[in-house]
């Protein structure tokens, strides 16, 4: 299954902690060797990078540890390919426009039979079950709303077509269009928000820790979300299995949790995404 890795911030944060840890499961801590993308925007601007090379050796991931970039929002991905060959045009974070705003999705999970009709806006360029699904979530909003509509008419449309998608398999996502991040859960996806008092974090999978009460400002607020906690001296809260929640200016605004929550742990996640291969 590949790993999701995103951030929504209420001021211009870099991502290096979380992505130095982030990056060792591409190939090193873990078996996510398919190449990676990470995507940051800039006001109405996005930097994207990506790679086919594993995360965890790529001089890309080094130069983005090497040059923090601070944006509000920041969507990366490391990749074990189930659908569409090693290449960029299959790498997520995946971008296209609408509305006249950048918009970054990233996947992990296996839809089958999933063959949505061909967009009038949207269509795929490569090959992948997750572009294809990202095409077709643009391609329904665009049919139903010609402007942007109010955060809490978007949450719902969104948390509708993500639902439908769902039924073909395992589908979670992270979708921002550099205002807001939505996240879709079918297994595992984990977040942690951070605000005063900062403490320190010392990551999982490399022997790294930060005090983040040096490196921020009182007012600083900021939500990691990841397919796996990232850091073993926090407390990481997660989504529940089909639960769909809005992210803005580093904390959670809407959500919509299934009528009977259920929280897997690790191993049964796991076991839920080799069962959809």
């Amino acid at each position: 299954m590949c790993q999701l890795l995103a951030m929504n911030a209420n001021t211009p944060t870099d991502i290096v902690f979380s992505f130095d840890g982030f990056r060792r499961r591409g190939g090193l801590t873990d078996s996510h060797s398919d190449g990676f993308g990470i995507a940051f925007f800039e006001d109405s601007g996005v930097r994207i990078l990506q790679d086919t090379s594993p995360c965890a050796t790529s001089p890309f991931a080094d130069m983005v540890c090497r040059c923090p970039i601070r944006s509000t929002n920041i969507v990366a991905h490391i990749r074990k390919a189930t659908q569409g060959q090693v290449t960029l045009a299959n790498t997520h974070p995946f971008m296209r426009e609408l509305w006249g705003q950048y918009w970054l999705f990233a996947h992990n999970g296996n839809l089958k039979n999933f063959q949505p009709p061909q967009g009038t806006f949207f269509r795929p360029v490569g090959r992948t079950d997750s572009e294809a699904a990202f095409c077709h979530l643009l391609e329904q909003l665009r049919q139903q709303f010609d402007q942007q509509p109010d955060e809490a008419t978007l949450f719902a449309a969104l948390t509708r077509i993500c639902g439908d998608i769902r039924q073909h398999g395992l589908f979670n996502c992270i979708l921002s269009n550099g205002e807001t991040m939505f996240a879709h859960c079918a297994s595992l996806l984990h977040y942690i928000i951070r605000q005063a008092p900062f403490g320190v974090a010392r990551l999982s999978d490399d022997d790294v820790e930060i005090d983040f009460a040096n490196e921020t400002q009182p007012n600083d607020r900021v939500a990691v979300i990841a397919t796996l906690p990232l850091t073993n001296n926090e407390h990481w809260q997660q989504l529940a299995i089909d639960e769909s929640a809005l992210f803005k200016n580093g904390e959670i605004i809407l959500r919509q949790p299934p009528p009977s929550p259920v929280y897997p742990d690790p191993e049964t996640g796991l076991k839920m995404a080799q069962a959809a291969l």
